[in-house]
């Protein structure tokens, strides 16, 4: 019995990432198609819609799975925070499954678009689906772009674990999103340049292999013709951990002691129904 609620959890679960890392795509691979092949907006608004994207997405899965919706966040609760290490590969995949559907939305209602403002599908619109060293233009290489991955990503899951600990000055959960698609939009307008912030696995994968699927054949380089899709993975899941680290050492163990939700997940309010009550052996808090 207890396997089949653990089965029916991780399910649930499983489609709240799925969910969650759409929403987050549709808005942030849908501005960036706007601004690159349409010409509306600016970099300001690829950050500001990146940031309500993200927020958005907590908001669809916050409750069931905790809403990740980063691989990289997934990795460092699991070192961390005490996230089962055996959701860890499932909770990648659908993170990265919704990722890889939304840039097929994207790509299907931007085709007219697209096709106009760069006919042979090169890099030039690559980046509406996936980052590039230096956003394609600017002169940062690999490892430039590497170190700015893992610096970014640190920044965000310092901060991240920051606005989540009960134990610190955590928003009130139902504010906690909003906080968070902030960060993105913080880091968006200030750490864009060298790598385009991916700070994700799942956001760049899943999109580069909808682009790659759709006509993109350079999908996994860079401009400089180096193979690049391995950077906005491994950088990430190194900054993720780094920043968690760095959380932990420099905040968490100076905290007061006090009672914090299940790893992963957003506090419940205490008139929420069944508030207070033991969940059974797997069930979703």
């Amino acid at each position: 019995m207890a396997e089949s609620v653990r089965a029916r959890g991780l399910l649930g679960e499983l489609v709240a990432e799925f969910a969650g890392t759409m929403i987050l795509i549709l808005f942030g691979t849908g501005v960036v198609a706007q601004v690159v092949a349409g010409g509306i907006g600016d970099h300001d608004s690829i950050a500001w819609a990146w940031g309500l994207g993200v927020t958005l997405g907590v908001y669809v899965a916050a409750r069931i799975s905790g809403a990740h919706l980063n691989p990289a966040v997934t990795v460092a609760l699991a070192a961390f925070k005490g996230f089962p290490w055996r959701k860890v590969l499932p909770y990648s995949l659908a993170q990265t499954a919704g990722a890889f559907v939304a840039a097929l939305v994207v790509r299907w209602n931007y085709t007219e678009v697209l096709h106009a403002a760069d006919p042979g599908l090169t890099i030039k619109t690559q980046g509406v689906f996936s980052t590039l060293p230096g956003n394609g233009t600017l002169p940062v290489g690999t490892w430039g772009a590497l170190r700015d991955q893992v610096i970014g990503t640190a920044i965000l899951l310092l901060l991240v674990l920051a606005v989540s600990d009960l134990r610190n000055s955590a928003p009130a959960a139902n504010l906690a999103p909003f906080v968070v698609g902030l960060i993105v939009v913080a880091i968006g307008m200030a750490w864009g340049t060298d790598a385009g912030y991916a700070i994700n696995p799942a956001r760049d994968f899943g999109p580069r292999l909808a682009s790659f699927l759709t006509g993109y054949e350079t999908a996994w380089r860079d401009q400089y013709g180096q193979i690049y899709f391995w950077v906005p993975i491994v950088g990430p899941l190194i900054g993720g951990l780094l920043g968690a680290g760095l959380y932990q050492i420099m905040v968490a163990r100076f905290l007061p002691p006090g009672e914090e939700p299940e790893a992963g997940r957003v506090p419940v309010p205490a008139d929420a129904p069944g508030a207070g009550r033991v969940p059974a052996d797997g069930e979703a808090a």
